[in-house]
């Protein structure tokens, strides 16, 4: 549940081209763009269509930064890329999309063309008393704050290049009242579409922290969203971890109506979806998978809390399956959540699996073996395993493989701080 992020960037932020110094406009022309965390909803990171980049022109005498672009806030969330954009009166160009802490939407030349944002979209109002969330008011901590000192845009947001639409979620206050609201955003001018912004709510049955009249209900102040966003077969999927619980909702892309809601923890608390940051995961068939952090874990014997769980889901987010280890009590005793990173869905295997999916989290003593270490778990995507008290029914398990866990983590769950 808890989200261990480093506190400190400066308050400006510098952008740097760095993904994009070997790009020219000219180039790329078959790349769609990295639309989504990591790249692909199996937020496995690859670029299957990169013909530019080689081990001949990456090299440290070379390849660096060429320009860098001024933000008004931290970056936690990663920019995102579409080439060949037609914007409104300023003709095409290759454009990177980067959001901020201080709740601001920027689209940038990503060839460094030219030397001020090609639009800008703030979503606070000052002088209205629109601020994006402070961690404290009048020096009292008001939630426990891992991006410090506000949160504004903080998750990936996910874009449709065939409607040229970029779905983003912000975090607002207004003037004491706080809000958690999706956006639909064309991605040419920085327009609001569909109606939107919508503002977040659902509430489910279940007798768990902060509870009542039978019914826990979703926090916008309290409930946290930081894993990227996953659009899939027209819907977009959003998850949250908080102090009372850990949520995913379905909303709409075209409407931005909530179609599915789901809690980790109803008759508990905390069981947050964080991930580090990374997305929600989909597999070729529509089945989405999310990992949660410490919190009582029961399904075993009946019940509906899943702490420390790996979690498989259809479109509908009803559950279909489910993997939680074995040392489930000791991980939510010592905080060593399953759901510090994201699952990895990996491509079709060869063998008797070939259906594969990854999860690394956090690890260390009393837990493992390797105080330093997090298992990697390798589970079948067809039959995650469930639990089993004495035996993880996984494919396979690397345990204490510190230097592993530590380039998986990496990979499962990266963000972008300070820059490209």
């Amino acid at each position: 549940m808890h989200q261990h992020t480093k506190k400190g960037l400066a308050s400006k932020c510098m952008l740097v081209a760095l993904m994009f110094a070997s790009l020219t406009p000219g180039e790329a022309q078959s790349f769609k763009g990295v639309l989504t965390q990591q790249n692909d909803n199996g937020r496995t990171g690859q670029n299957l269509s990169e013909t530019t980049l080689t081990t001949q022109n990456v090299k440290s005498a070379t390849f660096g930064r060429v320009f860098s672009y001024s933000v008004d806030g931290q970056i936690y969330s990663q920019p995102l890329y579409v080439p060949n954009v037609t914007i409104p009166g300023q003709g095409m160009h290759n454009v990177v999309y980067v959001e901020t802490q201080s709740d601001s939407l920027y689209a940038f030349d990503a060839d460094g063309l030219k030397s001020t944002p090609l639009w800008q979209v703030s979503f606070i109002n000052r002088a209205g008393g629109i601020t994006p969330v402070g961690c404290e008011v009048n020096g009292k901590a008001i939630i426990g704050c891992r991006v410090y000192p506000i949160y504004g845009v903080t998750a990936t947001p996910v874009i449709d290049s065939i409607s040229s639409t970029m779905y983003l979620f912000t975090r607002t206050n207004n003037n004491g009242t706080y809000f958690q609201s999706l956006h639909a955003i064309d991605i040419t001018s920085g327009a609001e579409k569909l109606g939107g912004p919508v503002n977040i709510s659902g509430s489910v049955p279940g007798s768990g922290s902060g509870s009542k009249n039978g019914m826990v209900s979703f926090d916008p102040l309290r409930d946290i969203q930081r894993v990227g966003l996953l659009l899939l077969n027209g819907t977009l999927y959003i998850a949250w971890a908080g102090s009372p619980h850990g949520w995913i909702m379905g909303y709409d892309a075209g409407t931005l109506k909530q179609t599915a809601i789901f809690n980790t923890t109803p008759n508990a608390s905390a069981g947050g979806v964080w991930q580090s940051g990374n997305g929600l995961a989909a597999d070729a068939s529509g089945n989405i998978y999310a990992a949660t952090g410490n919190a009582l874990f029961d399904a075993n014997t009946g019940g509906s809390d899943y702490g420390d769980t790996v979690l498989k889901f259809d479109f509908g987010l009803n559950l279909l399956a489910y993997f939680t280890p074995k040392d489930q009590a000791c991980r939510q005793t010592h905080d060593l959540d399953v759901g510090g990173g994201g699952p990895v869905v990996l491509p079709p295997q060869p063998g008797n699996v070939p259906n594969e999916l990854l999860i690394a989290g956090k690890g260390g003593a009393p837990c493992d073996s390797d105080p330093s270490a997090s298992p990697i778990y390798l589970l079948n995507q067809d039959n995650l395993g469930g639990y089993n008290a004495t035996q993880d029914q996984d494919v396979e398990e690397v345990a204490g493989s510190h230097r592993l866990s530590e380039q998986f983590r990496l990979l499962a769950g990266c963000q972008w701080r300070g820059g490209v």
